[in-house]
């Protein structure tokens, strides 16, 4: 495992990301790659307090996180933020930056508040979107995302797409965004996952995947002719799969990833499969970028009860992703 520190992000300081980062780093401070928080260190030290921690140590160079992390959190300290959102954003931009001139080995991202975000002037739908925006000027050799992918509980699916009201999902829904979105995904799964002969399942939209154009005709109509073109690509894909009867765990033997059309059909299984230890990755970006797969909890912020399963998850599939892409 490599000793290049992985970056980690504040979030919405008012949320539990404080919080479940001083209690990730508890859990691995004995082994693993470390972290670096990049933050002011004003958000950390209440939390500090609460968990009986020690206060996190503010360094001066990325490098200096591997001989700091047995004893405390290490932190890049940020100038004080004008508001949540600002503190938020600055965190992002700053670890983005250090991924990408290789100072870290990745980025794990705690989460933030849409609301709070738009309220502030965000321009993006969410991490996702800005990220890939940061990386936008930067090369990258391969099939460029952003592609969200959501992984537990033995189960991977990729999103064609995410956030958007179902209505407008389906009428986005085109052959040419599902060839990307599944073409992005097996590319991802060779270089960072390590998966030599990438299986990806196409989901259908309708249930029983249209039942021979009886229930719908977008199976026929839109997944059929991008499933030609996948396998005309060489891909190994099968579908389009019943929603309904691919996710269990002998029909989860046949595929590598899941290519789910939206949010909910992707979510909802990894969710019920590992609520506590889902874990977010977007692929086909020039950096590594997992985060924890969900969200910023603000009812349960401050109070310590908190749970870190997820972000401990995200941390420890950022550095195994990390090492696969270094050796690649």
């Amino acid at each position: 495992m490599t000793r290049i520190p992985l970056a980690l992000t504040l979030g919405d300081p008012n949320g539990v990301g404080p919080e479940i980062s001083l209690k990730a780093w508890r859990a691995l401070r004995g082994a693993g790659a470390p972290f670096v928080l990049f933050a002011d260190p004003a958000y950390l030290v209440p939390a500090a307090e609460r968990l009986g921690l020690p206060a996190p140590v503010a360094i001066e160079a990325h490098g200096e996180a591997a001989s700091v992390f047995a004893d405390a959190l290490p932190v890049i300290a940020l100038p004080p933020a004008d508001g949540a959102a600002e503190a938020a954003i600055a965190s992002i931009d700053a670890a983005v930056s250090a991924a990408l001139a290789g100072a870290v080995g990745g980025v794990v991202t705690n989460p933030i508040s849409k609301a709070v975000m738009y309220e502030a002037g965000f321009k993006f739908p969410g991490h996702t979107e800005y990220i890939a925006h940061l990386c936008a000027e930067t090369p990258f050799k391969g099939a460029r995302g952003p592609v969200m992918m959501l992984a537990g509980g033995g189960l991977r699916c990729a999103l064609v797409t995410v956030h958007q009201p179902l209505r407008a999902a389906i009428d986005s829904l085109t052959p040419d965004a599902v060839v990307r979105t599944a073409a992005v995904t097996a590319e991802a799964l060779a270089r960072d996952f390590a998966i030599a002969r990438p299986r990806l399942a196409i989901a259908g939209l309708n249930p029983h995947a249209g039942e021979g154009g009886a229930l719908g005709r977008e199976e026929i109509d839109m997944l059929l002719p991008a499933i030609a073109a996948l396998k005309d690509a060489g891909h190994a894909v099968i579908g389009p799969l019943p929603p309904d009867t691919m996710f269990h765990a002998e029909a989860r033997e046949h595929y590598d990833a899941a290519i789910c059309l939206y949010h909910d059909q992707g979510l909802i299984p990894v969710k019920t499969l590992d609520f506590h230890g889902g874990v977010n990755t977007t692929l086909g970006l020039p950096l590594v970028r997992t985060s924890p797969d969900h969200g910023t909890a603000f009812d349960i912020a401050g109070k310590g009860i908190a749970r870190p399963d997820s972000l401990i998850a995200a941390i420890r599939l950022a550095a195994g992703l990390a090492a696969n892409r270094a050796q690649a």
